[in-house]
């Protein structure tokens, strides 16, 4: 089977459970964008030094491969999808909120905003991070078009950029970040766990 089928040449693109639609429309932007974080994820795993961080950002992989599977499949299919694969569920999104309370009771954040950038796995974390927010816009938009079967999609999707936010400064928890404070930035005080 060759990598490259011509199908997709004239500006559409086929839906997991069969139909086609264009390459533009709302739900190939938004699973579109999920694929993007996903790799993003994968360039952060690749970076960071911690092994905890990088299975956590591995777990959030495969639950993005869920989303995009999800998305990939029209509301007309919801039904068929839920049959042949796990749809997200609330049980996810409590994982997230779990890691997000245990890193917060290892760590203290900092008191400004941070520059990204620290060290390479935090700043990957963190445009990772900025790409699931950007996924996030991407499938309400998808929402208010009545194009979402499972509106736990976005609250999973609002989590994880929280939990990502928190690894990466996790993975930085013993250097200093730079901090924006005012119009100036400082160098802040390094956390040690």
């Amino acid at each position: 089977m060759k990598i490259y089928t011509k199908k997709g040449d004239e500006g559409e693109t086929s839906l997991l459970f069969g139909g086609r639609i264009s390459k533009t429309d709302p739900r190939v932007i938004a699973y579109g964008t999920v694929d993007e974080a996903i790799s993003a994820m994968g360039l952060a795993r690749a970076t960071a030094r911690d092994g905890w961080v990088r299975g956590k950002l591995f777990e959030a992989q495969r639950d993005l491969f869920t989303v995009m599977s999800e998305l990939a499949s029209a509301p007309s299919e919801h039904e068929r999808f839920k049959k042949h694969f796990k749809a997200l569920t609330p049980e996810r999104t409590a994982a997230l909120e779990a890691l997000i309370d245990y890193v917060d009771a290892r760590i203290k954040l900092p008191p400004s905003f941070v520059i990204p950038g620290a060290s390479a796995g935090s700043a990957a974390i963190d445009l990772a991070r900025a790409v699931v927010r950007r996924a996030e816009r991407d499938i309400i938009a998808l929402g208010q078009v009545s194009q979402l079967m499972n509106p736990e999609i976005v609250r999973y999707l609002n989590r994880c950029s929280d939990a990502l936010f928190m690894l990466a400064r996790y993975e930085d928890r013993e250097l200093s970040p730079e901090l924006v404070t005012g119009t100036r930035v400082e160098r802040g005080k390094a956390d040690t766990p």
